[in-house]
């Protein structure tokens, strides 16, 4: 298997990697990271660099086409998913982080400590909306607290402001979206907020302006991971 970090995590959001390398290696998983592992494409499919995309892309099938896949980055998810298939017609095995998760912890090889603390979730655009995926998330807070849901969630949950661009464009109202998805996890009294996407939590974490923090699925995981 392909632990495929993507260029947010990669660069950017360490910590996602590192956790998930440890929650990985915990459950006696056998995975490789690419030692030069490149783009999936997202960014220029989404910011009208076609051709480009597709380019990248296509230097990437060869790879990806007999392995299976994990990835943390819920664009990485969607674009590795949906894209491949619909742009090359090649049905890629991938699997998402929060899915993979589910089934390390049904299957036992994976232990968590429960705790009395109340988390809330913020659904990705890529992985809620556009790849229909609501549940996995969702398991796994349960396995370590108390889930407590925003007003707005699942289908109906609000952008985080960052996707398609938005955040490169226009970083002004990027931030004031990511800033309204933050008043909506305080409202909810959630001690931590957490996501399944490395946009997310690099622009949520960026309207950030009083010590609050954004964390990934697998950080939260890697608090309660049981000691054997």
């Amino acid at each position: 298997m392909i632990y495929f970090r993507g260029c947010v995590i990669r660069d950017k959001l360490t910590e996602i990697d590192n956790a998930t390398i440890k929650i990985l290696e915990s459950a006696s998983i056998d995975y490789k990271i690419l030692p030069n592992e490149k783009c999936c494409g997202s960014f220029l499919m989404r910011t009208g660099f076609y051709d480009d995309a597709i380019e990248l892309m296509k230097s990437n099938l060869d790879i990806f086409k007999h392995e299976k896949i994990l990835v943390s980055c819920a664009g990485c998810y969607r674009t590795l998913k949906k894209d491949y298939k619909d742009l090359f017609g090649i049905e890629l095995d991938v699997i998402h982080s929060s899915e993979f998760f589910q089934e390390l912890i049904e299957s036992k090889k994976l232990k968590l400590n429960k705790t009395s603390k109340t988390i809330t979730y913020h659904d990705p655009c890529h992985l809620g909306r556009h790849s229909n995926q609501y549940n996995a998330p969702r398991f796994i807070i349960r396995q370590l607290g108390n889930l407590v849901e925003m007003e707005k969630n699942r289908e109906n949950a609000r952008c985080c402001g960052s996707g398609g661009g938005v955040r490169s464009a226009y970083p002004k109202v990027s931030e004031e979206i990511a800033s309204m998805r933050i008043d909506d996890a305080k409202k909810s009294n959630a001690e931590i907020m957490c996501t399944a996407c490395s946009f997310c939590i690099l622009n949520l974490n960026s309207a950030c302006k009083k010590g609050e923090k954004v964390f990934d699925l697998s950080e939260i995981i890697l608090m309660g991971l049981k000691d054997e």
